[in-house]
């Protein structure tokens, strides 16, 4: 079955990786991320199965704009999944720059806040959709240096359990962690040695493409992980 997918942060890593893999399932996708030229390329590759705009998540009303154009071309999301994100350069939480700790703060947070309400009323309308925060590990535990980041992905967790309370029945919100990835991100944190030992985007794209599609109700306020 055809679904609406819709994905914030789809110029690179995971969120490029899975664009493409749902795309070639067959599936139609709505998504955004601030590389223009990304974003014209994906629109390319697409045609009439994609529709990406340049949006920071941050801009609320930029948001909303483009969600409407999103809703009225393919109707409402019936997965959305909330995957821009940004990670600080690894120091000590009183090493880590005032701008810096708001950056990560503002997408992390406001922007899946702002994302998440752009589309759900019509999915909540509709009685129906399944809403994906990409949490983390680090949502779930802690360590040295990447305190912004764990703060925010603790609030993923909390933000989407408290969300999948609210919902009717026949939705569902779920924090999911993806593992680790071999992406900038991870590389940021561990080094290209100690990421090389992770999947590739591409190749964890292929096992979670397929997966991601069927989550539903019954897996509504749980925290998950991906199984690769």
């Amino acid at each position: 079955m055809n679904k609406h997918v819709v994905i914030s942060g789809v110029s690179k890593g995971i969120g490029r990786a899975l664009t493409l893999e749902l795309l070639k399932l067959g599936h139609s996708i709505t998504g955004c991320a601030r590389n223009a030229a990304s974003i014209e390329e994906l629109n390319d590759l697409a045609g009439n199965k994609g529709y990406f705009e340049v949006i920071d998540v941050v801009d609320s009303e930029a948001v909303q704009q483009w969600a409407g154009k999103s809703i009225g071309k393919f109707g409402p999301a019936d997965l959305l999944i909330n995957n821009a994100a940004l990670i600080n350069q690894n120091a000590y939480f009183v090493d880590v720059p005032e701008e810096e700790f708001d950056q990560v703060i503002d997408v992390n947070i406001k922007g899946a806040a702002n994302v998440s309400r752009a589309f759900m009323s019509s999915m909540i309308e509709r009685g129906s959709g399944v809403i994906v925060n990409l949490s983390s590990g680090w949502g779930r535990s802690t360590s040295p240096e990447v305190a912004p980041y764990c703060a925010t992905k603790w609030a993923i967790e909390g933000l989407t359990k408290a969300i999948a309370q609210e919902l009717p029945p026949g939705m569902a919100a779920i924090p999911l962690s993806p593992n680790t990835v071999n992406t900038e991100m991870l590389q940021s944190c561990f080094g290209n040695e100690g990421a090389s030992h992770s999947p590739t985007p591409e190749e964890w794209a292929r096992v979670v493409a397929p997966w991601i599609v069927e989550l539903g109700p019954s897996e509504s306020g749980k925290s998950l992980s991906t199984p690769i």
